[in-house]
């Protein structure tokens, strides 16, 4: 059925104007900003689609834009669409990012810090990251240390203590990601952690968790009792 000829209250435009963004649903949202629809394929069904193959939004709004044309390629959505997609993912991650930065974001459990970071990072590539907490547990700034494969010769403390003492932090988040969604702790993870904890107690920053994210969860060392003491 073409979107014309659905009631007035179905149209995901129509819809929006009447009840407002909220009473959209995701594949509504995302028809919105793809406008039009295939010659086989209404604009929902279309958005339904790409929702179904990318596993959910959250999964959609850190692909990257090569990732959602090859994902659509054949549908009936060329560069324009897909570019408009990828931009309104950028501005929210950009929106998520400004409002995080901010010392009223309080990080109290490995479930907000994932979420924290799942919100307003591409994950594409694996990278590690230190939020940086005064002595209330909220967020002062958070930095992205290395980009690429995780060893001890791209994460050294010296970097990681750098940005807390910069940033006059009272304690520090370790978080990375695995973009496989594989969360088990490498050998080299906690090879890397345990040498972070040590040069913390020097400094006197403490290291409160690692973190890793992907496949939109998390694995905290601290809840798993590795390296930590909990």
């Amino acid at each position: 059925m073409k979107i014309k000829e659905l009631p007035k209250d179905s149209r995901p435009r129509e819809k929006l104007l009447e009840k407002g963004p909220a009473a959209l649903s995701d594949a509504e949202l995302i028809a919105i900003l793809l406008r039009t629809g295939t010659r086989n394929c209404n604009v929902i069904d279309l958005a339904n689609f790409i929702l179904k193959e990318k596993d959910g939004l959250a999964n959609l709004a850190v692909s990257s834009l090569e990732s959602i044309l090859n994902l659509t390629k054949g549908k009936g959505i060329g560069k324009d669409k897909a570019a408009v997609l990828a931009a309104a993912f950028e501005l929210s991650r950009r929106i998520n990012i400004s409002d995080r930065y901010k010392t009223s974001y309080s990080l109290t459990s490995p479930e907000i810090v994932s979420k924290f970071i799942l919100e307003t990072r591409d994950l594409m590539k694996e990278a590690f990251y230190v939020i940086c907490l005064n002595s209330s547990n909220k967020v002062i700034k958070t930095y992205k240390i290395t980009e690429g494969t995780l060893d001890a010769s791209l994460v050294h403390p010296r970097e990681i203590f750098k940005a807390a003492i910069d940033s006059l932090a009272k304690s520090i988040i370790l978080v990375h990601n695995h973009p496989s969604g594989n969360l088990q702790p490498s050998g080299e993870d906690i090879s890397i952690t345990k040498k972070i904890i040590e040069a913390g107690k020097i400094l006197e920053i403490k290291v409160l968790d690692h973190i890793i994210v992907g496949g939109g969860s998390y694995y905290s060392f601290f809840e798993n009792g590795i390296v930590f003491e909990n």
